[in-house]
């Protein structure tokens, strides 16, 4: 696995990390553990350096689950690896509504607290990347940099970044403690983030794309026949899973199968290699709970797409009709 900078932080990782919210939460039941744990430690092994996670990936019993999973079987590659994981938000679990609405909370006592949880259920002293969850309308931009300041002086934690920012939240934070990265939804069904990327560049910042095959859609792997737990899948809500999604997006599928052909490889990886070869400081984070889809994802680094032909591909998408694709939770107020 090649390694890639996050922006000029100096922060290096895999060129694909591993997205492991799905291991916990949102994809139906959360897996065994103890094959996760031997999904991670496999996952190291194939040169995963990058593995992200959060606070509130869990369950309503266990509202911490993907972090207690991590810090568990990560800890004997700790030197090797980098873990980023989030702050300032729970899931509203007694709304009664699936995908949980949720809440935000990012003052800087939530913080403190919230930093020192993660790294007990880490098992470290540190943690490499430290993302707020989602914006605060709240707490200023501002505030929230300054706490991240004071962390990193502490050394509780290394570098930090913010969830599905924008522009100005961006700059108002950079400007007070650098941002080495931003963790927005992209893909080649959700573009509208395309429009940071000046923004980043000019400021060298990384960007983290999640939920980078439009949560698995473009791996090629459902039908309109596809069916998900309504209690504990998102995606049994989610609009691109819907059966008459599957024929509204059938030029989006067509377009990826073609490319896949051209490049003897498959979907996912198409519609990865298509977004790491757009900046050297993008990073997408697909999630799995399968070693072949480990494997796969990691294929997509191999595939080398020229500043024409990305643009032809973008061109070919902007005229393509598509379903609606899921866009997030809804936030819901304090």
């Amino acid at each position: 696995m090649k390694n890639r900078e996050l922006g000029k932080s100096g922060l290096y990782v895999s060129a694909i990390g591993l997205g492991c919210m799905g291991m916990s939460h949102a994809y139906g039941a959360p897996a065994d553990k103890r094959e996760m744990s031997e999904l991670l430690a496999k996952a190291v092994e194939i040169g995963y350096t990058f593995f992200d996670t959060a606070e509130t990936y869990g369950t309503t019993e266990n509202p911490h689950d993907n972090e207690e999973l991590l810090g568990n079987a990560l800890k004997p590659y700790r030197n090797r690896i980098v873990i980023a994981t989030k702050f300032g938000l729970r899931f509203d679990t007694e709304s009664g509504k699936i995908p949980y609405p949720l809440i935000t909370d990012s003052r800087p006592d939530t913080i403190r607290r919230s930093v020192e949880g993660s790294l007990k259920r880490l098992q470290t002293d540190h943690i490499d990347l430290y993302y707020q969850h989602r914006v605060d309308a709240g707490v200023p931009p501002e505030e929230v940099a300054g706490v991240m300041a004071d962390l990193i002086k502490e050394g509780k934690i290394l570098h930090w970044g913010i969830s599905e920012a924008t522009e100005e939240v961006i700059r108002r934070a950079h400007s007070v403690c650098p941002v080495t990265a931003v963790e927005n939804r992209y893909s080649m069904m959700a573009r509208h983030y395309e429009s940071l990327f000046p923004v980043l560049e000019e400021l060298g910042i990384g960007f983290v794309p999640f939920s980078p095959l439009a949560n698995g859609l473009l791996s090629d792997q459902y039908t309109a026949s596809s069916r998900f737990e309504a209690g504990t899948d998102y995606r049994a809500s989610m609009p691109q899973f819907r059966p008459e999604s599957f024929e509204q997006n059938q030029r989006l599928f067509s377009l990826v199968e073609r490319l896949a052909d051209e490049y003897h490889a498959t979907p996912s990886q198409i519609a990865l290699a298509w977004m790491i070869n757009k900046h050297p400081w993008i990073v997408p984070i697909p999630g799995t709970r399968h070693l072949s889809r480990l494997k796969e994802n990691i294929g997509a680094v191999d595939i080398h797409l020229t500043t024409e032909e990305i643009r032809r591909i973008d061109a070919e998408l902007d005229t393509i009709g598509m379903s609606d694709v899921f866009g997030g939770s809804p936030i819901k107020s304090k």
